[in-house]
Formats: structure tokens, sequence, C-alpha cells
């Protein structure tokens, strides 16, 4: 008796087109020349917004299914790859949980991989990915990186070529595999062994199965080829056993389990794995004991109970749940959500476009949208939640809702202006939190999409998540409105034109967190030819900061108006902190300029020294006598210096966060602000204040409020 085989038409798609077909020659050499067992090419697609997986070479479908599209912002090697034009390399398990946790979650397998870009004539076109077991070494060698680029750049080269003749490869509806043929004489040899062999293809199907296996399992060989074994023998449902033969494959390394045939077999299984697929010796193992037979019978479970025919998530659909959790515990505002919607979810499913909508005051209102045409989405805000709609009704009723194609949407509801956006496919996913629905995220698709009941179930499931992640979002953007708006309602709304000054002022908010802080600066007239600024920074991020910068500005303001000197206006301001019996301290700098003479009164308590650039460009920091900050000591006093402000002159002052970074010296930040300021003092005020911002590396980054305010003596 010979070795049942399976014939496999999964290879096909590689001859799907001539330009594939000269991919696949290239990709069946990875094996040979670097002694990798995965491999696959993704391809940009045509918008250059996503990677599509075009060929796999020794990756089961099941493996590869849920990075089959991949948005190019996501953080995973081959899109690294792509956007940073450089090869990725990880050498091992442990690597890959430091630099990619979410890919580390979804893949806690043992191997190396590398992610290369393909590129010719200086454009990319998408990338190839090679895997190695885990016990090659940390790091690849001179000859293997040689053979890797050599691939690569073969791999760009047939892409480019294909391109230029007007034929562009690109990726099918689902990977084409490259595929190493065996010869038969394999399979007659395995026949004649006493113990059991069979093999599995890349998509966990039973290729060929030998007598002595077939009666080891229990069934014909007929009804094992071309079917999983745990879809077809029951005792092996569990998905630990998957679990091995996927964790054999993508390491590259031999697994062993043992599994109970009912009512009482124990059988061993040895898992050899290659770019092909896996062979599996499966032989009778030695007793135990009683109590650990017991507790193995205990896990088996005969065909035909309700818990046999359940459904079993495959490990590859978890992927996506456990990628979008990981990526929105990132999010924080709502426009975060859907841009991690968009670029990690949408294009994993194969979709076009995504909207999501939140039922506010009996309306729908678009929270946001990416992929539809400008303008299209608009029209279904303000929607009344009484209309009947799709959107509606996911956002009404939690039910999922799934039309595979614009028949079935059309056929249940005529006439709406849904069927108009485009698309072919709609999945609309309630949004529910805490048992109340906040809306819907509809997914939509620009070709029919069969959504089968595993794709249903992740969707149903990621909705709960992006339900979630929504209601964070959304109390977040409320908080942090009101605490922006407290803050802005205290800061001047534009300073006055005084003649004989021009003045420019920034005031950027802590990045990180969302309390408000008490950052505060302020150009008060004081009289004809005199006027005031004073720049101050109350200790805290919390609305008491807030709510006592308000007062201090409003001190300041008064003793102003009495027309005290810089040393009187500080000495008040500081015992009236003191009355108001608040633990926060406040640092502040006054300057009291006098238009006429051209001078200015310094006086500074606690706060950081202003700098000064003079019309001859030289730029250097002032030395006031600095007092105590204020609210420490009811009494200090606070000295002042004279300042000459000839035409010409520039005075910078800023709070802390300017020069004050985590990890950073402030001295050497300072030397570099007084640098800017000397290369770049003559500029317009407008322009100094960027440079100035951007060379404190403050530009998007900060963990502390921002005050600047520059001040130029110019012609009255």
């Amino acid at each position: 008796m010979g070795v049942a085989r399976q014939a496999s038409s999964e290879g096909a798609g590689a001859a799907a087109g001539p330009g594939l077909e000269a991919v696949g020659q290239v990709l069946r050499s990875v094996p040979e020349r670097l002694g990798a067992h995965l491999g696959g090419v993704y391809l940009l697609s045509e918008d250059r917004q996503a990677l599509e997986l075009a060929m796999t070479l020794g990756a089961a479908r099941q493996f590869t299914r849920p990075w089959q599209h991949i948005g190019v912002t996501a953080p995973i090697p081959v899109a690294d790859a792509v956007r940073g034009g450089r090869t990725v390399w990880v050498g091992g398990a442990e690597e890959l949980a430091r630099r990619y946790p979410r890919v580390a979650v979804a893949m806690p397998y043992a191997f190396c991989l590398a992610a290369v870009p393909l590129v010719a004539r200086g454009t990319t076109y998408g990338a190839l990915f090679v895997l190695w077991p885990a016990a090659h070494a940390p790091e690849l060698s001179a000859r293997e990186r040689g053979a890797l680029d050599a691939i690569a750049g073969r791999l760009a080269q047939v892409l480019a070529g294909a391109e230029g003749a007007g034929r562009p490869v690109r990726a099918g509806p689902r990977p084409a595999v490259a595929e190493r043929r065996q010869g038969e004489p394999v399979a007659a040899m395995a026949a004649r062994l006493p113990e059991g062999v069979f093999a599995l293809d890349l998509d966990g199907r039973l290729a060929a199965v030998t007598p002595a296996a077939a009666e080891l399992l229990g069934e014909p060989a007929d009804r094992l080829l071309g079917r999983r074994p745990w879809a077809v023998l029951p005792w092996l449902r569990d998905p630990v056993y998957e679990y091995h033969c996927r964790s054999a494959v993508i390491s590259g390394q031999s697994a062993a389990f043992v599994a109970v045939r009912p009512p009482d077999r124990r059988l061993s299984f040895e898992l050899f794995p290659d770019a092909t697929g896996l062979t599996v010796r499966i032989a009778p193992a030695a007793p135990v004991a009683p109590l650990t037979a017991l507790a193995g019978a205990r896990r088996e479970r005969s065909a035909g109970t309700p818990a046999d025919r359940a459904v079993h998530t495959r490990p590859g659909a978890l992927y996506h749940l456990l990628h979008l959790a990981s990526a929105l515990t990132e999010a924080i505002s709502v426009q975060d959500v859907v841009t991690m919607v968009a670029e990690q979810i949408v294009p994993a499913f194969g979709g076009r476009a995504v909207a999501v909508l939140l039922a506010e005051g009996g309306r729908l209102r678009i929270a946001g949208h990416r992929g539809y045409p400008p303008g299209l989405v608009d029209q279904f805000d303000g929607t009344p939640l009484t209309e009947p709609t799709p959107g509606v009704r996911a956002s009404t009723h939690a039910v999922p809702a799934y039309f595979e194609s614009r028949a079935e949407l059309e056929r249940l509801y005529p006439g709406r202006h849904e069927t108009q956006d485009g698309m072919s496919a709609w999945a609309y996913l309630p949004l529910v939190t805490s048992r109340r629905l906040i809306g819907t995220c509809v997914l939509a698709f620009a070709e029919p999409h069969r959504f089968d009941l595993e794709e249903r179930a992740v969707l149903t499931s990621l909705g709960g998540l992006i339900a979630q992640a929504l209601d964070r979002a959304r109390l977040y953007d409320t908080k942090l409105g009101l605490a922006h708006g407290l803050q802005e309602s205290l800061l001047p709304g534009a300073l006055p034109a005084i003649p004989g000054l021009e003045v420019c002022a920034r005031y950027l908010p802590c990045t990180e967190g969302m309390d408000v802080g008490g950052d505060f600066y302020d150009l008060i007239r004081a009289g004809p030819d005199s006027v005031a600024v004073v720049i101050g920074d109350v200790q805290g991020h919390n609305v008491n900061a807030a709510a006592l910068m308000g007062q201090v500005r409003t001190a300041v303001r008064a003793f102003t108006s009495a027309d005290a000197d810089p040393s009187t206006v500080l000495c008040r301001t500081n015992r009236l902190l003191v009355d108001l019996d608040t633990a926060l301290l406040a640092s502040c700098a006054y300057l009291r300029i006098d238009l006429a003479r051209r001078e200015a009164g310094l006086a500074d308590a606690g706060h950081p020294v202003p700098l000064l650039c003079g019309p001859d460009g030289r730029a250097e920091v002032l030395e006031p006598d600095i007092g105590m900050v204020l609210n420490v000591d009811p009494a200090a006093e606070y000295p002042q210096i004279p300042v000459p402000l000839p035409v010409g002159t520039t005075l910078v002052l800023y709070t802390d966060g300017l020069v004050d970074t985590p990890g950073a010296d402030p001295d050497r930040a300072l030397a570099g602000l007084v640098a800017t300021l000397a290369r770049r003092g003559g500029e317009p005020l407008e322009r100094l204040a960027d440079a100035l911002i951007d060379r404190a590396g403050h530009g998007e980054h900060r963990t502390d409020d921002v005050a600047l305010l520059l001040i130029r003596s110019v012609p009255r």
C-alpha cells in the first residue's frame, strides 16, 4: 500500500501573471541562499498607503491572513523597512518583544526576521521579509546580508521592469504561494515505515497520510486528506495542538506533544518543519499515572457534544483584537481613535474607508472618517436617530449589520444615500460601552466582500474595543477643552499696541496629560511713556495653579496701576500670596520700561533670567539680583537693576518650560538659546520666536508649558 496524497492547488496563484511568476522564481531561492524557512513579498498599494502581501514562501494562509493588508504606518518590521528605506533585523523573540510588542503578543514564537525594502530606480515597490529558526545567530553574517540584498535587488528589478513594460505587479485577492516541489520517492519511503507519518501543507491541511498513521488516527485516509486534523478529529480540537503546529512552522524548529484519542489511547506527535509544511511522526505514547490519565480524559470531548461543535477561534484571528487593543492604549483624543482604526484595522481587513458616527442629542454626528471623498460623509452629519438608515440602526440597536454587496444593502434600505458612497460592501459595528450605545463604526469595502463567521466575530469584538476607547477619548476631549478654555480666559487675548515697541508672544501648553498650567505673561500700559512687562509661572498643573495664576496676574496689574516700581510690585504681590494662605509657589520677572528714556527696570522673583540682544547683534544673559520665589518669605525683597533699551534691542522673556527638559542640561539649553538669539536676533520677531522654540526642541513634544514673550525697541 502506498501513501494517500492530496493534490494541492494552493500554489496556483504563483502563476497569476508573468510578473508574479518572476517574483516566485526569485523568492524560491531564499531557502537555498539564506538557509531561511519562511518568506514573502509585500507590495505597496496603488495609493501607497498600505502594504499588500503578494506572495509567500513556506507560510500558511492561516498564518499570513492577519497580515495580508498592513497600513504603511503600522508598527511592524516590514512597514518600518518601507518607511525608513533600510533593512530591519530582529534577532530573536526577546528583541521582537522589546521593539515590536504588538507583533510579539500575536506571534509568541521563536524566530529571527529580516525585512528589506524593495527599491529600484529611486522608487520603493514594497518589502521582502524572511524568517530564520530561533537557532540562528543574533546577527546576520556578511554573506547572509549580501545574499539578502542581492535577492531584494533582484526582486526590485523584476517589479521595476514589469512597471516599465506597462504591466505593474499587483497583489491578488489572496497571496500567491511560491512552492517547492518534492519528489514521489520520498512518499514511497515514508509508506514503508512501521510508525505513522503524515504531512501537513502550509495551510494546515493533511496532504499525505500513511496507512499506519490513518490507523492510529482512527479515520480512513480518504476522510483525512484535504482537511485540517483539528477539524476532522474532535479530540485534536484543543487550540494548544494547533499552536504547536504553528510554532513549528514559524520558528522552523521541531516540536512535540501528546494527545489522548478516546477513550484512553495516548499518542505522541513529533513535528518536523520545512518551507513546504510539516512532516508529523505519530506513535503510541507510554502510559501515565492514573491521576494524570484521568485529567487528560476529562479534557477530551466525544463527537457530537455541544462543546464539540463550538467554533474555535484561530490564533490568527486573535491578532486583530490584540493589535487594536494595544494600539488603542496610545489613543488619547477621538481623532487618535479614528486614526488608529483607519491605519491599523482598515488595511488588515482589506477595507477602503471607515467612518465613526456618534449619537448625540438625538442625531448622528460625524466623529471622524478616512478613505471617503471630501464632503461625502458630511452629508450624514446631523441625521436624526428616527431616520431608517443602517447607521442609525446600528447606533440604536446593539446588533452589527454586514452587507456583502450593494444589492444586499439596497434591498433592505432602498433609495438611501449610503448606497451612493462608491463602496460595494459594508460592516456596521455598534459601539457599546458600559451597556450604552454611543454610535457606530462603518467599515466600507471597494469590492463585494464576504464576511465569514470568524471575521464577523472579530469585527464585533473590535467594535467593543473602539467604543471603550472612544468613550475615554470623548471624556478626555471634554476635559481638555474645559481646561484650555479656563487657561485661555486667564491669559490676555491680544497684547496692546505700544508705539516704540514690537511685541510677540507664544504660549504652548504641555503635550503630556490634560491639566492646565500656571504660566502667564502680560503687557500693561502704565502711563503715556511707560509700559510694564510681566512673565511668571505658578507651581503645578491643575485648576488651582491656573486660578492662582489669574490672581497673581490681577494683582500685578493692580499694583502697576498704582505707579509702583518693579521692586515694590513684586514685594506687594509676594505679601498677597502669603495672605492667601496657599501652598503654591510662583516665580515672576517684572520690567518697567520708560519709552522716552529707552531704559527699563528689572526685578526678578526666582524666575529664569531674561536674554538681551543689542543693536550690534551681541546676545547675553541679564544678571539681576534674583530674589526668593513668591510665597516663601513675606519679608523678601526684590532689588531692581537698570536695563538699557536703545532702538534695535530685543528682550527675550520665557518660562522654565523652554529650557528645562527631562534628561537635558538646563545650562547647555540656555547657552543654545543665547547662540540662536545672537545668530537670528535681527530677524522679525515671529521668525525669531519659531527659531527659539525649535532650538529648544519644543515644537511638538513638551513636558511642561512654555510661555515666550519677545520685546523689541523700535522708533516711535
